[in-house]
């Protein structure tokens, strides 16, 4: 009796844990929204503007609109094999997206840059974030793109790549996963590693070495991340300001692998040429804001050594050396912008300004000529242009 008991408890308890299992499985609760957002043929669309129109004619609400856009871009795209390891995240985001709406075919990149060129379309704030993964245990060799979407004021992640299908034996193998969409940023960090430690979405982001570990749990001993006050600084940000940013996070969150140490590299190197581009842009343009002033204050001694004949409105003399001081003053915010520059940069500049301030003497002399002109009669302006002394003293300034 008693081993018939034991024997009854076992299989009690096996039923209750498979009942547990299957009720935990995921079930598609957007088969309406599927339905509907697959009506809209590929073959039909020419723009994301195109798809957004669809999605937000036919939705309500930004969870349905998420995954409408899930579902399309996940169904309608064929992932590209022959490419997979041609991931190139400096195309423009246009070219990712012209490419996928006009082969329907696109690697990882390509399903994240429709999806969030889509979803902002349709109100969903969201952005394309780039990274590695993680997949039976081993860090993928390929970098890797997904994305993250704010809906109904909550981040969530998704990844159209993953939740069209997947490769086996060179081919795509396409059945949709909904384990990757709309995902709480602390179970895809299991996964999925950004370069960028901001787009875990996490208040204690995991380090690239702990993911490597495995470790991906919260750990509430690390330093407290705010990550939508970062976000939001990153809204407001340039591209330039942005990169600056990452750079100091993706140090602070350790440089563990040959992917994360080329994306740093990467980023350095970009801030670097675009300072210098920047560099010479703004000196470029303070020559030109000074060879402006050149010409313009030519021109007004031109009109001086005539007399201002014929003659023209006071208002019309006056704004002859105020553009002329507009230009010198315009070179100069242009050569003040200019920080971190080399030694021949540095000499070029100094020139400049020699020749700045040497040019701003003679406009300072006749905007103090034109201002005492115009506070003069008719005969007391005449008298301007001719300088008359009695025993060497002036009679007329």
């Amino acid at each position: 009796m008693k081993n018939f008991f034991l024997t009854i408890v076992v299989l009690l308890f096996a039923q209750i844990a498979f009942c547990q299992d299957v009720a935990s499985r995921p079930v598609n609760n957007y088969a309406r929204v599927d339905k509907i957002a697959l009506q809209l043929p590929a073959d039909q669309v020419k723009t994301t503007q195109d798809i957004a129109d669809y999605v937000n004619t036919h939705f309500v609400g930004g969870v349905d609109r998420a995954r409408a856009i899930f579902i399309w871009v996940a169904s309608n795209i064929q992932y590209d094999v022959a490419n997979m390891f041609n991931v190139n995240f400096y195309e423009s985001r246009q070219d990712k997206i012209d490419r996928v709406l006009s082969t329907h075919k696109g690697i990882c990149e390509n399903y994240a840059a429709i999806f969030c060129d889509v979803a902002n379309k349709c109100g969903i704030k969201s952005f394309v974030v780039e990274g590695y993964d993680k997949q039976n245990g081993f860090t993928d060799y390929l970098p890797h793109a997904w994305c993250a979407g704010l809906v109904n004021n909550t981040w969530y992640l998704f990844d159209p790549t993953w939740g069209a299908g997947y490769v086996s034996n060179h081919q795509f193998v396409k059945k949709i996963n909904n384990d990757l969409f709309m995902v709480p940023p602390g179970q895809l960090i299991k996964s999925h590693m950004p370069f960028d430690p901001m787009w875990e979405l996490l208040y204690y982001p995991v380090t690239n070495q702990d993911f490597a570990a495995g470790k991906t749990g919260e750990d509430n001993s690390k330093p407290y991340f705010s990550y939508p006050d970062s976000i939001a600084v990153y809204e407001k940000e340039n591209e330039q300001q942005q990169m600056v940013s990452e750079v100091r996070r993706l140090q602070a969150n350790g440089v563990n692998g040959s992917l994360v140490f080329d994306r740093l590299q990467h980023l350095k190197n970009t801030i670097d040429v675009n300072s210098r581009n920047r560099n010479v842009s703004e000196y470029n343009t303070a020559a030109a804001d000074y060879n402006d002033a050149v010409n313009l204050y030519n021109e007004f001694i031109n009109y001086y050594n005539v007399q201002f004949k014929p003659t023209k409105p006071d208002t019309e003399i006056q704004h002859m050396t105020d553009t002329t001081q507009a230009s010198l003053s315009a070179a100069r915010v242009h050569l003040a912008a200019i920080s971190e520059a080399d030694a021949p940069t540095l000499a070029l500049i100094n020139s400049l300004q020699t020749s700045i301030t040497e040019l701003q003497k003679h406009v300072d002399e006749q905007k103090d000529f034109v201002a005492k002109y115009i506070g003069k009669s008719k005969m007391g302006r005449k008298l301007m242009f001719n300088k008359y002394t009695w025993m060497g003293i002036p009679l007329n300034k």
